[in-house]
């Protein structure tokens, strides 16, 4: 058995050895075959020169591109900030005087006009008080005028003798003791009139009345609030710029003798909230934790579109450039250096154009300081496709690229056949 066993495993190493050899044998033949294939088929005409056909047509066929000119007009320069509306005045009604709630003269969320009654205080004490003081008063006008009386009648008896001079002196300083009185009880008559008077609790601004904190009554103390107040025509923005802002702003202001126009826009910065405001005030001091400082403009708000507490996108007007280039803001382009655009040259490529942005012209466009000439022609669509040096077919906004055959019979847009052929 272990002779038969030997001479199996001989066998079967014999096998294996031969089986490698053949597979290392035959191995580059079949590359040599396989490379001798793709290599007649490349000399034959085949795919590959179809594609090299493909490549020197994607060289030499214009790209079709958007184009439009540089504008120059005058174009208004802001300043954007987040600000905070703010209430012109916003007043917390106490009682002035004490005393039971007796009636509530507004609705919350009203309206309400200067010197309307919004609240009514229990009079009766007060009313007490001041027809003491009346009466008060008359009794001693009444006292005073029997005083000088008196003293008229014995300053007419000093000369026959009938009262001696030093009496007169009495009647004279009574009369005067009892104008004095008189004096003060026309105070104190004033004084409980205007106790009376506070019972009526009066809008001291035209408003609009908050929710109320007490009800209809309760014993009111001088320390207890019944309601707000707010006024929010006209209304005021309150908002911040960086201290670098501070110089231009300051030489467009002059003092408050020019007028900056000031745009409040909703939080997408999409549409204007209210009628243009005015700058009214530049803060005298800068924040040293934000490096930031505080201007306050303020608004007609005819339709209480703005609110106070409401967060708002805020535009400054600082000045207008006169014969400003204004290009749209899809032509620019961020590189490695900065912006640029690709400028239409006159051989009909185009070039990478270094450009300095000096501001945004509304929501499309922007302002160029540096880098393009009035008339300039720059890519606006279909700079993806382009490198400097690219010939292309400059378009007019909107116009659509000429159909083509291409070389397979397929009809399709001018540049079609070249995407398929790239990928």
């Amino acid at each position: 058995m272990s002779r038969f066993w030997k001479i199996a495993l001989t066998v079967i190493v014999v096998l294996v050895v031969g089986g490698v050899g053949y597979r290392l044998l035959h191995k580059p033949g079949a590359e040599a075959g396989a490379g001798g294939h793709h290599k007649s088929s490349a000399q034959d005409g085949g795919a590959p020169g179809t594609s090299g056909a493909n490549g020197q047509d994607k060289d030499n066929t214009p790209v079709p591109v958007t184009v439009e000119p540089t504008v120059k007009q005058s174009v208004p320069v802001y300043l954007t900030a987040l600000g905070t509306v703010t209430a012109r005045n916003s007043v917390t009604i106490n009682p002035q005087v004490g005393g039971q709630l007796w009636e509530i003269n507004f609705q919350e969320g009203q309206a309400v006009k200067k010197g309307d009654v919004i609240a009514q205080i229990d009079p009766r004490t007060y009313q007490a008080a001041y027809d003491q003081a009346v009466a008060k008063q008359k009794q001693d006008e009444a006292s005073l005028a029997t005083a000088i009386s008196t003293l008229d009648r014995n300053q007419k008896l000093v000369a026959s003798g009938y009262v001696a001079a030093l009496n007169i002196d009495t009647y004279r300083n009574n009369v005067n003791q009892l104008k004095a009185t008189v004096v003060a009880d026309e105070a104190s008559v004033r004084s409980t009139k205007v106790q009376l008077d506070f019972t009526k609790i009066i809008s001291p601004i035209d408003g609009v009345a908050g929710i109320r904190q007490v009800d209809p009554g309760n014993v009111v103390t001088t320390s207890t609030a019944i309601v707000t107040l707010t006024q929010v025509q006209p209304i005021y923005i309150v908002f911040p710029l960086p201290e670098q802002n501070l110089e231009a702003v300051r030489d467009s202001f002059q003092n408050g003798s020019n007028k900056l126009e000031v745009i409040a826009l909703d939080r997408a910065d999409a549409h204007p909230l209210d009628t243009t405001g005015t700058l009214q005030v530049v803060d005298n001091l800068i924040d040293t934790s934000t490096g930031t400082f505080k201007l306050r403009a303020i608004f007609a708000n005819p339709t209480s579109a703005l609110w106070p507490g409401q967060f708002v996108n805020v535009r400054l007007r600082v000045r207008t450039v006169a014969g400003g280039l204004v290009i749209p803001a899809q032509a620019v382009q961020r590189g490695p250096d900065g912006d640029f655009v690709y400028k239409l040259q006159q051989d009909q490529t185009v070039a990478m154009q270094p450009v300095n942005i000096a501001g945004e012209v509304g929501d499309s466009h922007v302002m160029v300081s540096t880098g393009l000439n009035d008339g300039d022609q720059v890519v606006t669509e279909g700079q993806f496709r382009l490198k400097p040096g690219s010939k292309v077919k400059a378009l007019k906004p909107g116009e659509v690229p000429p159909v083509q055959v291409t070389s397979d019979g397929n009809k399709g847009k001018q540049g079609g056949k070249r995407g398929a052929s790239a990928g």
